[in-house]
């Protein structure tokens, strides 16, 4: 999984295009400045994007984090496994939303979830999901592990794994990962590399510890880039992402 990565003459590691990768994105990337539910416009910009990686004949996965509906694990007052249900099932709206806007453009979908959820969605199937990418379609992994106490970020490693994505593509609000917050420290340090050993040994908070673990037991590799920048999904697909890569 690893070949599609080329280190240039300054060691800084750069990006071939990919056949096959698996987008994750933030709830909260969805509202845009409305920071709750859908912002229309943000997301047919997305759905542009995709479909423009789709047409450069890279098969895309997504999976979407509940944000912008739900972040139950800061209750006091709800029960953490009732609080990750309600959380899984507002990644699925999020899915259903997205999938909507996508074939708006043209995109064909079909919905996963690991449980059982009526007509909204189809169980998972790795056969399922390889059918889907020879006729085309992006593939929505909704409903996390179908597990409580695993985020999406570990929902992500695990479904990039099972269907060999080159490489996970995380569109974040800012561009990269930082030493610091850049918004409140301006000395705050850009890294261009990153190791997964790394974000376990010192508990550096990028994505969870289950999912950095997975990922860099399965060299799984992933870029980490700002999603408000012009044509960003298109350039990160295309290895000309200026964001931070997280090597295993």
């Amino acid at each position: 999984m690893l070949d599609g990565f080329m280190v240039n003459i300054t060691g800084r590691m750069n990006m071939a295009a990919y056949k096959r990768v698996l987008l994750k994105l933030s709830g909260e990337a969805l509202s845009g400045d409305k920071k709750t539910g859908f912002d229309e416009e943000t997301c047919k910009k997305v759905a542009v994007q995709i479909k423009e990686i789709i047409n450069n004949q890279t098969e895309v996965a997504i999976v979407i984090g509940g944000g912008n509906f739900w972040r139950g694990r800061t209750s006091e007052n709800i029960d953490r496994t009732k609080a990750d249900q309600i959380g899984m099932l507002a990644t699925v709206m999020n899915c259903i939303y997205m999938s909507e806007i996508l074939r708006s453009v043209g995109v064909g979908t079909i919905i996963m979830t690991p449980f059982e959820c009526g007509s909204f969605t189809t169980l998972f199937s790795k056969d399922k999901v390889m059918q889907a990418f020879k006729e085309r379609k992006v593939v929505f992994f909704a409903g996390g592990t179908g597990h409580p106490y695993f985020s999406t970020d570990t929902a992500t490693a695990l479904r990039a794994i099972e269907i060999e994505a080159d490489v996970i593509l995380a569109a974040k609000a800012i561009d990269g990962v930082y030493s610091a917050d850049p918004k409140t420290n301006p000395d705050a340090v850009k890294y261009d590399t990153l190791s997964f050993a790394r974000i376990v040994d010192e508990k550096l908070g990028v994505i969870d510890l289950a999912a950095s673990v997975l990922c860099m037991e399965n060299n799984m590799p992933m870029l980490i880039f700002g999603l408000n920048d012009e044509g960003s999904i298109v350039n990160a697909a295309a290895g000309k992402s200026n964001g931070t890569v997280i090597t295993v």
